[in-house]
């Protein structure tokens, strides 16, 4: 009697902490799709094993693919980037219970986040555990003490965290999560240093459910605020730095590595799947960091190359992507397809006026081939084509059309439809 009665206590502590995963359509309209295609059969189980609700996905620099699911225990399988089947990780762990993020960091340390025991967890490349934050609630407990009381100003306590991501100096960064509603800043070796809010609501130094994290290049930390519809943008000292609300409720956020770093968010259907969400969500956006929207791909559905409910992308390639999926009990590899551009434009620049087609855009430099791929009006656009944007021309791989950057480079120019 007293072990259904735990149960009971268990299940409802966690229905009463969870926030309710109500999904809208995002505010972006018009945007461009972009093509894709997803590799069928890719990853390729032993015998009599499968993937349970797939809640994380991530890569390491050898191509290796790394599974945190959900099934009879929450597992962790490693596949080789021909997709199959390496061994699994973690067998026995104290702290995997209740899969929610796998990451691979820059050294291709593994980490893991498990919202059941409040523990972000760190795995060597050879698979042992090399650290530890959070800690698990003693198992007399169960859920109940993980969602009450918040936990909202302890250093190195969780309440039920999301997601992990990293700067160039190794500071760690946890979305904390379910119960706290905040971001957390720790140094390289689990020192707190900062948070970011921690009291839930919609106000501009708020989070409610933060269910996602990552960094890019300047150490800037992008929060996927899922209940609030929004991404936050931090400084590195989690001071608030902008904030993108236009591309719906974001499950996940992946920024890509290289040169030119691409910021991908998933507007998921809710693992709930009511019926009226399947029309309005389901898509993946693909942003320049500014928050300018290049294009989005994918719809809700279960068929191969559609999404049911993506908790994770992994986006080291920013031209192959890999998804986990909790409905589909899925791990997905998408290849995104380069995109042409629709619009007819003309660029008109001192000296003259030149017709523009979709391989001179595609190569002929990052700022005006952004604005090119959101100018659907009238409006003028004037910007200044820069040097290193001429660099970057030169590089494309096409090699057609990128010698004409010259021409502009130090130039005030407009981009506008043709007609």
């Amino acid at each position: 009697m007293k072990k259904l009665v735990s149960g009971c206590l268990v299940f409802a502590a966690f229905c009463l902490a969870a926030p309710g995963n109500a999904q809208t359509r995002a505010k972006a309209q018009n945007v461009p799709e972009i093509p894709f295609e997803s590799v069928a059969n890719f990853l390729k189980m032993p015998p009599d094993v499968y993937l349970g609700e797939s809640m994380g996905v991530a890569t390491n620099s050898k191509g290796h693919v790394f599974v945190y699911h959900r099934r009879d225990d929450t597992r962790l399988f490693e596949f080789d980037p021909n997709g199959s089947f390496v061994k699994e990780w973690g067998i026995g762990v104290y702290g995997i219970e209740f899969a929610h993020q796998v990451r691979v960091d820059p050294q291709d340390n593994v980490w893991v986040v498990d919202e059941g025991t409040n523990m972000v967890i760190k795995f060597n490349p050879a698979g042992r555990v090399v650290m530890v934050l959070g800690r698990r609630p003693e198992p007399i407990a169960g859920a109940v003490q993980t969602n009450f009381p918040p936990v909202l100003n302890e250093k190195y306590r969780f309440g039920r965290p999301t997601d992990v991501t990293w700067d160039a100096q190794g500071n760690i960064f946890v979305s904390d999560g379910y119960v706290n509603s905040r971001a957390v800043k720790y140094d390289k070796n689990g020192k707190f240093i900062a948070q970011f809010a921690g009291d839930r609501g919609s106000a501009q130094n708020q989070l409610n459910t933060p269910h996602s994290i990552t960094s890019d290049a300047q150490g800037n930390i992008y929060v996927a605020d899922r209940g609030n519809a929004r991404i936050v943008v931090l400084n590195n000292d989690m001071t608030l730095k902008k904030i993108y609300d236009n591309v719906g409720n974001p499950w996940a956020v992946c920024i890509s590595q290289g040169a030119h770093q691409y910021l991908f968010a998933s507007n998921s259907n809710p693992d709930s799947n009511p019926a009226a969400s399947w029309a309005i969500t389901g898509e993946i956006y693909k942003m320049e960091l500014d928050g300018t929207i290049l294009g989005k791909f994918g719809k809700a559905g279960k068929g191969l190359g559609e999404f049911s409910t993506v908790h994770e992308i992994d986006c080291r390639n920013p031209d192959q992507l890999f998804v986990s999926e909790i409905s589909a009990w899925r791990a997905q590899k998408i290849i995104l397809s380069p995109q042409k551009n629709t619009t007819n434009l003309v660029i008109e620049s001192i000296g003259g006026t030149y017709e523009a087609d979709p391989d001179f855009l595609d190569c002929g430099c990052v700022l005006h081939e952004r604005l090119a791929r959101g100018s659907n009006d009238s409006r003028d656009h004037t910007v200044r084509l820069e040097s290193n944007a001429v660099d970057h021309a030169r590089q494309h791989p096409s090699g057609r059309g990128c010698r004409r950057c010259d021409e502009f480079e130090g130039r005030n120019f407009r981009l506008y439809p043709n007609g």
